[in-house]
């Protein structure tokens, strides 16, 4: 990111961290731009190009009571209509276009030593990404506030494979996802390291759509485990490949955001973001 954009991220998801800390206070525009050392224009104009909806659309859209309404519309049948929607909007083609492959033992057989895996960092509205990928597929994504420290988590997966620093055509493809360009996205291959059961879990996330959220108790269910959500949660927090594999659209039963291994204001901006373009 250059310098001003890293900024006005920073801004803004100091913004949404107060937004979200203080909405039962309903905190006006002047306040929140306060907060962040803006005046209400110049905050109000970097925050809508940034969201794509005012900041007051967008509190409503990260309130507790938001998120409980959109869990009683989902109801069992989020996972039914993700099968029957087909190309008819955006928010399916995200896990159309995606599958994953599970890694065989002998691709990661002694840390990874059989893999050659290529990485580069790329901007994405919720700040940089680490993005790696084998010759098959993307094999991991996170966000790299540090990008020491994210190439060295990336790295204890893989301690003995063979990196690269380069840029190619897959990791390109995936990026597509981030500014939702369509028309240039090819199918998206994720090449993992995970049990039979967590890519089970992968798979249904992949299943929600952009701008719903479901519980761990339904990607339970969905996938024929409905007493093993503390298990599905455990999955979810070990999901390798952030945002393209959507566990930030999985929230608490109450409809709490709950927690996030990149940070819960960065789930609640991504959360917001995603209803921004689907119902804003």
């Amino acid at each position: 990111m250059k310098d001003q954009d890293k900024l006005n991220f920073h801004r803004i998801a100091e913004a949404i961290q107060y937004i979200s800390e203080n909405f039962k206070s309903q905190p006006s525009l002047e306040k929140v731009a306060e907060k962040v050392h803006l005046s209400p224009f110049h905050f109000q104009k970097i925050f809508t190009d940034w969201a794509g909806v005012s900041p007051k659309k967008f509190l409503q859209y990260i309130t507790l009571e938001h998120a409980k309404k959109m869990l009683k519309e989902n109801q069992a049948t989020l996972f039914d209509a993700a099968f029957d929607t087909g190309l008819s909007g955006t928010s399916r083609l995200h896990d159309l276009f995606m599958n994953i492959e599970g890694m065989t033992p002998g691709e990661y057989k002694n840390g990874g030593e059989n893999l050659s895996i290529h990485y580069s960092y790329a901007e994405s509205p919720f700040g940089n990404i680490l993005v790696a990928s084998t010759d098959k597929g993307i094999c991991h994504i996170s966000f790299a506030d540090e990008e020491t420290f994210a190439l060295e988590e990336l790295k204890k997966s893989f301690p003995k494979a063979n990196y690269k620093q380069m840029t190619d055509l897959i990791q390109q493809n995936a990026l597509y996802i981030f500014t939702q360009d369509w028309k240039e996205i090819a199918p998206i291959k994720l090449h993992l390291k995970g049990t039979e059961f967590q890519i089970k879990v992968w798979e249904t996330l992949l299943k929600i759509p952009m701008g719903k959220l479901a519980t761990y108790g339904e990607i339970a269910k969905n996938i024929n485990k409905p007493s093993a959500s503390r298990a599905v949660g455990t999955a979810i927090g070990d999901n390798p490949v952030a945002f393209l594999i959507p566990c930030h659209r999985v929230i608490q039963s109450t409809g709490g955001f709950g927690g996030y291994h990149w940070g819960n204001i960065r789930k609640t901006a991504m959360i917001g973001w995603e209803q921004a373009r689907t119902i804003g």
